[in-house]
């Protein structure tokens, strides 16, 4: 996807997070069970997108990547985003990907990465205060997101449907 009106489009990784502040978006690829996390303060115009891989780090003995889990890596942006201008009480959070890509899998062998995600996600964002504004999550197709740092609006184009906006 070509960027708008030559907006630069700025990638990120999985298991990786990047702040930035308007003219520009945020766009992370291959969401399928992992969760973008993307965060908004409308007047500084700066927002931040993390790419969850894994929902807890209590679960590894060595952790060489905060922002890989959504318990460490939440909290990283967030402060972050602080550190360059943001209000951490304005913080508008919206929450891509969280997919089962494995069909007609026991999900329970999988450890249902993708609800855990989410699931984590979600929690880690209550306990910071951070309102969750949207969410496109779940199903079992992978997703490519973009966040507008001018709007807050994040474009999720999902394969096999129409182009999203939340």
């Amino acid at each position: 996807m070509q960027p708008a009106n030559n907006i630069e489009d700025i990638h990120i990784g999985i298991g990786e997070y990047k702040v930035a502040r308007s003219p520009g978006r945020l766009v992370t690829l291959g969401l399928g069970s992992c969760v973008g996390v993307s965060l908004w303060d409308p007047l500084s115009k700066i927002g931040g997108l993390l790419h969850v891989m894994l929902p807890n780090s209590r679960d590894f003995t060595k952790i060489n990547k905060k922002e890989k889990y959504a318990d460490l890596g939440i909290p990283l942006i967030v402060k972050d985003m602080v550190r360059q201008g943001a209000d951490r009480n304005r913080l508008q959070a919206k929450l891509v990907g969280g997919a089962q890509m494995f069909t007609g899998v026991d999900k329970k062998q999988l450890f249902n990465i993708g609800e855990r995600n989410v699931e984590v996600s979600r929690k880690v964002l209550k306990e910071l205060s951070i309102h969750i504004v949207s969410e496109d999550v779940g199903g079992n197709k992978g997703r490519t997101m973009y966040l507008n740092l001018a709007t807050g609006e994040v474009l999720i184009k999902t394969l096999g449907k129409n182009l999203k906006v939340i």
